[in-house]
C-alpha cells in the first residue's frame, strides 16, 4: 500500500493571492493603523508616525535575514537585550601586571616535571582552540 508523503512542508500556503496568512495579517494591521494615524491626528504628525509603522509592517511581512523572518530576528534581539549574559572566561590582567622578569612564575617546576615547554603549551592550546571551533 502506497501513501503520499507531504512535500514542501516548510513552505507556507499562499491564502490571499501572493500573500501568506501571516503576511496578510501584518499588512492589514499595519495599513489599518496607518490610516487611523493619518485620519485622527494632524496630517504632518500622522504621516510622521505612519512612516515608521509602515516600514515596520513591511519588514514584518516581507523582510528575511538568513531565511528567518524579521519577527524571529526581532524576538531574538529582544530576548538577548533582556537576558543575562554568561561570561565563560575573562583574562585576569592583575597577575601579569604584578609579575616582573626577576619574579619567576611559580608553575615553572610543574611544567618542567611534565616535560612541557612554553612552545609545547602554546601548540597544545592552539590545537584545542581549533578543534573546539571545528566541532561547533
Amino acid at each position: 500500500m502506497e501513501y503520499q508523503v507531504p512535500q514542501f512542508i516548510e513552505v507556507e500556503d499562499k491564502i490571499f493571492g501572493p500573500l501568506t496568512l501571516k503576511q496578510f495579517i501584518f499588512l492589514a494591521g499595519g495599513v489599518g493603523l496607518c490610516v487611523v494615524l493619518v485620519l485622527y491626528l494632524p496630517l504632518i504628525i500622522g504621516i510622521a508616525l505612519a512612516l515608521p509603522v509602515g516600514a515596520l509592517t513591511f519588514a514584518l511581512a516581507f523582510y528575511k535575514v538568513n531565511n528567518k523572518s524579521f519577527l524571529e530576528i526581532a524576538e531574538a534581539a529582544f530576548n538577548y537585550m533582556l537576558g543575562g549574559r554568561m561570561y565563560l572566561w575573562k583574562k585576569d590582567t592583575t597577575i601579569s601586571k604584578t609579575l616582573t622578569k626577576a619574579d619567576p612564575i611559580k608553575e615553572e617546576p610543574a611544567r618542567e616535571k611534565l616535560g612541557l615547554s612554553s612552545s609545547k603549551l602554546r601548540d597544545l592550546a592552539w590545537s584545542l582552540d581549533i578543534k573546539d571551533q571545528q566541532s561547533q
